[in-house]
């Protein structure tokens, strides 16, 4: 049990978030980024399953088959793309919905700030997309979202935050994709 370790942890993460959705133009709505993560029932299963270099979630969902603080966090965070699931009528399954923009960039943003975190001294600006793209046959997401996710990823891996936060203001001030 790593109660101050792991409370370190997500608030290193959380202030990189904010700082990256400042840059991309969403700084009010950075500064509600993953609150969740404070409630008991984020916060003590990631306590418990702390280790620093992942996700305490996986360690979770490895010994129970599913991560109730995943559950958790996924259906209070927009910026998850499992957040965007819904009954469709034509198909009489659950899709996948496009995210509206704004609930992208602060995706995009998490995963920058996640991936500084975790990997540390070993980051790189390739290695959001790398990790992006090994996940990306069985992640479940909207196709357009998808697409914009990786575009700003891939400018990010080959031009770097500069101009893929010009990109993703350019983006908001037309306000669809």
């Amino acid at each position: 049990m790593h109660p101050i370790r792991h409370f370190i942890t997500i608030t290193r993460h959380r202030h990189r978030v904010i700082a990256h959705c400042f840059r991309a133009g969403i700084g009010w709505q950075g500064l509600f980024h993953d609150l969740s993560k404070y409630s008991p029932v984020e916060f003590w299963v990631g306590a418990r399953y702390y280790q620093g270099t992942r996700s305490p979630n996986e360690e979770e969902r490895a010994r129970y088959g599913y991560s109730r603080a995943w559950l958790h966090h996924k259906g209070r965070n927009r910026h998850h793309f499992e957040y965007w699931t819904d009954y469709c009528p034509a198909t009489k399954q659950v899709e996948p919905v496009k995210m509206p923009l704004r609930y992208v960039v602060e995706m995009f943003c998490d995963r920058l700030a996640a991936s500084k975190i975790y990997q540390g001294a070993a980051y790189t600006q390739a290695y959001p997309l790398a990790y992006f793209l090994r996940g990306k046959p069985r992640r479940r997401i909207h196709p357009a979202t998808s697409e914009l996710l990786e575009s700003w990823l891939r400018v990010l891996a080959e031009q770097g935050e500069e101009e893929t936060y010009r990109l993703i203001r350019a983006q908001l001030k037309k306000g669809e994709y």
